[in-house]
């Protein structure tokens, strides 16, 4: 089974393009996080987990998920990580993740797709944004390719770097960067309710009509992203800048 979990797509068409090549079924984990439903799944099958990469490693949110749910009957587990550039060393956690779990671990494929971290760095045009995932599809492929002969996923060339990034720059970026603290809705805002609608952690509400963002954020950019009215802003850093979501279709 394939579990994914994604903000603005790109962890979700990788997860749809890998169940398509290995005849899979998918699930999505949004609705397992935003409840806290912690209830055990089970599945045959080996797992794989599609994510973003949030600081050169799994997102905190799936990470607490997995240490908090049970995965019965296969006890091998793949992850499959997006990336803007780099998955970094996050391979070393997701193994002791698993040990912790008593599950197999049998690697991680980096895939790099459009940036979506409109909070830090430029997103790209939707042209662009196609060409790089395009790009992807070889990646896609040989990955669904090792999953399905039940070989295992090499990630290679560990830097210092690397190291550093999912070590202590992971452990400094959560509390300096991650929170909601500079986003807002300009007068462009609908009150549609989709920026509420769309985060997994219930921290976006309408009051007056108007989006309030709570202390509880992953930076996921889902809301800011999804506006259908690109009405959500990150401070300054995001006026014109074009909102990212995957649009192509598996």
């Amino acid at each position: 089974m394939i579990l994914y979990f994604s903000g603005t797509g790109n962890s979700e068409y990788t997860a749809k393009r890998i169940g398509k090549e290995i005849d899979d079924k998918i699930f999505n984990l949004f609705d397992k996080i935003r409840n806290r439903d912690f209830s055990a799944m089970h599945s045959e099958r080996p797992w794989v987990v599609s994510v973003p990469t949030y600081a050169w490693r799994i997102p905190r949110i799936v990470e607490k998920w997995l240490e908090n749910t049970k995965l019965t009957g296969n006890k091998d587990i793949y992850f499959v990580m997006t990336c803007g550039g780099s998955i970094g060393n996050a391979g070393k956690y997701l193994e002791k993740l698993c040990a912790e779990k008593k599950m197999n671990y049998c690697g991680c494929a980096g895939i790099v797709m459009p940036e979506n971290y409109i909070a830090l760095f430029s997103t790209p045009t939707e042209e662009s944004a196609l060409q790089i995932i395009e790009q992807a599809e070889r990646i896609i492929n040989d990955t669904a390719h090792v999953i399905k002969s039940c070989d295992k996923l090499v990630q290679s060339n560990i830097s210092f770097g690397d190291k550093m990034n999912s070590g202590i720059v992971n452990g400094i970026f959560y509390p300096m960067f991650v929170h909601a603290k500079k986003f807002y809705a300009t007068d462009a805002c609908i009150s549609c309710g989709k920026c509420a609608a769309v985060c997994p952690l219930n921290n976006v509400r309408l009051e007056n009509g108007k989006p309030v963002w709570g202390g509880n954020c992953t930076h996921c950019m889902a809301c800011i992203c999804r506006c259908p009215k690109e009405a959500v802003e990150y401070g300054k850093h995001s006026h014109g800048l074009p909102r990212y979501t995957c649009k192509k279709q598996v």
